[in-house]
């Protein structure tokens, strides 16, 4: 058998035996030690902003990620303690946002990688890639340690975007290109 083959068994294989947790929910997640400072120091890698705080200070961590931004768009359904202390307006139209705030369904540390699915707290797709700042709130418990881990948690049929650092791509002269295929500033906020 050759690869190709080997590849397509194996996605014949998981495609026949479904998913195996219930669609809406991630498989749960037990964080090593280490693993949230990996995922912090390869969003940095990847010049994203990255701010840590405990549960009781989200949202004022989120306000200090919105300062100065007038307009922001939430999926529907995220908390709305999230933006307890935001000063700015709430829109929904996404072409009216400044700013995007998301949750995520996974991230990884070996990549400094955010997952969004579609699942709570997330939006659809369009969320992430319209406005030019995009702040996605990632819980220590949803860190894997690496892709395999983090694919084994996630809903198989779901839409799935990654995110490793702000958008970006180099033109013929390889000089960085940022916020050509979706937001050009990437803050997480990284919560204990």
């Amino acid at each position: 058998m050759n690869a190709r083959d080997e590849i397509l068994a194996r996605a014949r294989q998981a495609a026949a035996t479904g998913p195996t947790h219930t669609p809406g929910d991630t498989m749960p997640c037990t964080p090593r030690p280490g693993d949230a400072d990996r995922f912090a120091e390869r969003l940095a890698d990847y010049r994203a902003l990255v701010t840590r705080c405990a549960p009781e200070g989200l949202s004022r961590s989120v306000a200090a990620a919105l300062a100065g931004v007038p307009t922001v768009i939430v999926p529907d359904d995220a908390p709305r303690g999230w933006l307890a202390h935001y000063d700015g307006r709430v829109v929904t139209d996404v072409d009216a946002a400044d700013a995007v705030l998301t949750g995520c369904a996974a991230a990884v540390a070996e990549t400094g990688t955010v997952i969004l699915d579609a699942g709570p707290a997330q939006g659809p797709r369009v969320l992430s890639l319209i406005p030019d700042h995009h702040i996605c709130i990632v819980r220590a418990s949803q860190i894997h340690a690496d892709v395999p881990d983090a694919v084994a948690a996630l809903r198989p049929t779901a839409p799935q975007t990654w995110i490793s650092g702000p958008s970006a791509t180099s033109d013929i002269e390889l000089d960085r290109v940022e916020g050509v295929h979706g937001p050009r500033r990437l803050h997480v906020i990284l919560v204990r």
